[in-house]
């Protein structure tokens, strides 16, 4: 199914926007708090001690758990300055949306989220995935920086491969070489990737503050009926002619996406991380204060007591 093409700004003008709309939202909803979308505390370990009522349960090192077995929580020195890495996936599948493309959702995104850390003087940096890690922005301030971000995101050409599928385990094996300061992590994909990526993003996510951004579209979901289409798989180039108009097809096209919806959800509770989801067509700040309200309210609930064991994935 094609999807829809529609101009796309130069950076300046998307990130105008972005800082008059969005950002001037957020700031009115966050109360000028944007670490609330994160985890509020600095990134540099200070200490361990016993876990206390109240704690963050996701302070427990569970390693250190295991072996005293007593719960031990780390401690952290506050920063002033953070930085955060966009772990971008460019691969086939981002560009397809049936609303906008997932890979515009993803730059709004960005956008959104390296301004509002630079503007409070933090830096930030990106990897690049297309067919591998192909490109690393390092980590700067400021909101010229922000703009050559964006820039080369936009510059950068959709990536061809007829044949083939994301190796997303690849990309984040490359990431956890590639950033050796403790950060904050943004993995921004559609999670559209040869199985085994939970491992990875879990070591990842033993060394980083992580938050999947998952990308995704309503006709992944859902197909409607529209006769004959010919749909192709964005990763491997295959193209099917297919009629929507028959209910068994589009029973047994909602279950498969059923079906790999409940193995990604399982994928990322693996792994041990929270799940940010972004629908194209949905509102960018609506969808970042659910999460942060999701995020506050379950931390309320944790600090009743530690659960039995910690899962991360909204």
């Amino acid at each position: 199914m094609p999807t829809p093409s529609r101009p796309r700004p130069d950076p300046e003008a998307l990130l105008k926007r972005l800082e008059w709309t969005v950002l001037r939202r957020l700031d009115g909803l966050l109360h000028g708090d944007y670490r609330t979308l994160m985890r509020g505390f600095g990134l540099d370990l200070a200490d361990l001690r016993e876990y206390q009522y109240h704690d963050d349960v996701r302070h427990i090192d569970w390693n250190v758990t295991a072996r005293l077995q007593t719960p031990y929580v780390r401690e952290f020195h506050e920063e002033r300055e953070l930085t955060a890495w966009f772990l971008l996936d460019l691969s086939p599948s981002v560009d397809f949306g049936s609303v906008a493309k997932k890979r515009s959702l993803s730059e709004e995104f960005v956008a959104v989220l390296a301004r509002l850390m630079t503007r409070h003087g933090n830096r930030v940096g990106a990897l690049l995935y297309g067919d591998k890690l192909d490109t690393v922005v390092p980590a700067r301030g400021g909101r010229r920086h922000v703009l050559e971000l964006l820039h080369r995101l936009r510059v950068r050409p959709a990536t061809k491969r007829p044949s083939g599928t994301t190796e997303l385990g690849d990309f984040l094996r490359g990431a956890f070489q590639a950033i050796k300061r403790r950060s904050l992590v943004f993995v921004v994909s559609d999670f559209i990737s040869t199985p085994g990526w939970e491992r990875p993003l879990a070591q990842l996510a033993e060394r980083h503050e992580v938050l999947a951004v998952r990308l995704y579209d309503p006709l992944e979901m859902d197909i409607p009926d529209i006769g004959m289409v010919l749909i192709e798989d964005a990763e491997t180039g295959e193209q099917l002619l297919v009629d929507t108009g028959d209910a068994g097809f589009r029973k047994r096209f909602a279950e498969t996406a059923t079906r790999r919806e409940a193995e990604l959800r399982a994928a990322l509770r693996q792994a041990g991380v929270d799940a940010l989801e972004l629908v194209t067509g949905d509102d960018l700040v609506e969808s970042l204060i659910r999460f942060t309200e999701l995020r506050r309210m379950r931390t309320r609930r944790n600090a009743g007591g530690m659960p039995r064991q910690l899962s991360r994935a909204a």
